[in-house]
């Protein structure tokens, strides 16, 4: 079999430039009929496994063999013809346009040869094509058969995926009515009016407790008062001192509790008091003797009251 008209695709640069300066009129020729025996080789190729894979008659593919081998000689003989066609020089500077030409030219050619081309039956023999069709149709129902699969997995995961959506979706739907439900309770005790009542009854316990303290601190006051009264100035005392410094002022046992007290409550990280001059010792003494204020334990000038509400 003459193949060697056939285009090659791995020419060297010196080739090609050697085929524009000798390219001719048997060109096109050549380049049609290349393409020509490139499809019919392909078309006995491909047609010759799946016969020789049926069980058809052995006529049938000797037949087919037979019409093969007719069309290869005349494409042979078409091949010889255009050899011997003689060959035109054209110039060097006209050599790439003419190739290109030649080559639309060839393209075109092929193209109106393939829109005119009816399709052609490999053989008229009935059981080639019944083989032939079987085949086919083997393809197809292979085919759909895994289209159908893959439809199927598609349409499964589709299917979960709803599934988990549509729970999710009562999830939050449960989620939304039961914060209505919160918010309408909160909106409902907000408007109440016992809520206006329950705050002017705390109110009024307030002023209770206020005036409640107010009368145990009078009571405290007075019982202090009567039973640790301060100690009594003498006459003589302040005439013999009469040149020294001024004597300072003391505070009742009432006002020293009250110090302690409003310390403890106001800082209670820090609820020691300094004793100045102003606390008389002797009620310094009691408080810390019955247990009612506490020494600091680095510095013995400060004290702080006993936490009893802890």
């Amino acid at each position: 079999m003459a193949l060697t008209s056939l285009p090659r695709a791995g020419r060297s640069a010196s080739d090609g430039c050697a085929a524009d300066r000798t390219a001719g009129s048997g060109h096109v020729g050549r380049y049609v009929l290349g393409h020509m025996t490139h499809f019919a080789f392909l078309t006995c190729a491909e047609c010759l496994p799946e016969i020789s894979n049926t069980a058809g008659p052995v006529d049938a593919k000797e037949e087919l063999l037979h019409e093969c081998e007719s069309i290869w000689k005349q494409m042979e003989e078409c091949q010889s013809k255009l050899m011997l066609l003689g060959t035109e020089t054209l110039l060097p500077s006209d050599a790439k346009l003419s190739l290109l030409m030649l080559r639309w030219k060839a393209l075109t050619v092929d193209f109106h040869q393939w829109k005119a081309r009816n399709p052609e039956l490999i053989s008229t023999n009935p059981d080639v094509l019944l083989e032939l069709g079987k085949e086919e149709l083997q393809k197809v129902k292979n085919d759909l058969e895994m289209v159908l699969s893959t439809v199927q997995s598609k349409n499964k995961q589709l299917k979960e995926d709803l599934k988990r959506e549509q729970q999710w979706y009562e999830e939050q739907k449960q989620m939304l009515e039961t914060l209505n439900k919160m918010e309408e309770e909160a909106n409902t005790q907000v408007e109440h009016p016992s809520t206006k009542r329950e705050l002017s009854e705390l109110k009024n316990k307030v002023l209770k407790l206020k005036t409640y303290k107010k009368e145990l601190l009078s009571a405290l006051g007075e019982f202090l008062d009567e039973h640790f009264p301060l100690p009594e100035r003498r006459e003589n005392t302040n005439k013999k001192n009469s040149s020294a410094e001024p004597v300072v002022e003391l505070i009742t046992l009432q006002e020293i509790l009250e110090i302690l007290i409003n310390t403890l409550m106001d800082a209670p990280h820090e609820p020691y008091v300094t004793i100045n001059e102003s606390f008389w010792p002797p009620y310094i003494e009691l408080l810390l003797r019955y247990g009612m204020a506490l020494r600091h334990p680095e510095d013995p000038n400060r004290m702080r009251l006993q936490a009893f509400h802890k």
